[in-house]
């Protein structure tokens, strides 16, 4: 008798050994850091504004490129942009990676993920007004569309900065990391 107790809290201790490993090695693991998947800045080769006269119609592009991204060649191709005076313009931002064969577009990118995303435009000696016409869930602007409204002939320079604001977007330039910044020469006539 003895020893068939001994065998039962044998088999008792075996069946708690087991159920505890049964249940330790089911139990959900919670992700480190460095786990978890990072939303890492995309190579942004080419940023193209597109103009269309508010009037006639007619389109104007300006174009930055630099297909190596900004450690390698010098941009293989960097437009001005070229407004006419007294004019209003319906603007949009086309950004692509085109150092891959199959062409990324980023822009398609931006506009999914809205609510991180905010195009800052920054005119410098140039008679030009940039409203943003696109906004994202929370009501801040995006900047993917917006209306330039030319002044008076001048020259000067135009900063485009797409800032990448996960989390933290105010409608404000202040937060957040730069994904690309390009200061275009522009000239109104």
């Amino acid at each position: 008798m003895k020893n068939q107790k001994s065998k039962i809290k044998n088999a008792l201790i075996l069946n708690a050994l087991i159920f505890t490993l049964v249940f330790s090695a089911c139990k959900e693991e919670t992700p480190k850091p460095q786990d978890q998947p990072t939303n890492e800045n995309e190579l942004i080769t080419t940023v193209k504004l597109i103009f269309t006269d508010s009037l006639s119609g007619a389109i104007n592009t300006a174009i930055f490129r630099d297909i190596d991204g900004e450690s390698g060649n010098p941009p293989s191709q960097f437009d001005t942009i070229n407004l006419q005076a007294f004019k209003s313009y319906s603007a949009q931002i086309l950004l692509l990676d085109e150092s891959k064969i199959a062409i990324d577009t980023i822009s398609n990118e931006v506009a999914e993920e809205k609510n991180d995303h905010l195009f800052v435009f920054n005119p410098s000696n140039v008679n030009l007004g940039i409203t943003i016409l696109d906004s994202d869930d929370n009501n801040f602007p995006i900047g993917l569309s917006s209306k330039w409204r030319s002044g008076a002939a001048s020259k000067g320079l135009i900063t485009v900065t797409l800032k990448h604001q996960p989390g933290i977007k105010n409608g404000t330039a202040t937060p957040g990391e730069t994904d690309v910044e390009v200061v275009f020469p522009c000239i109104i006539k």
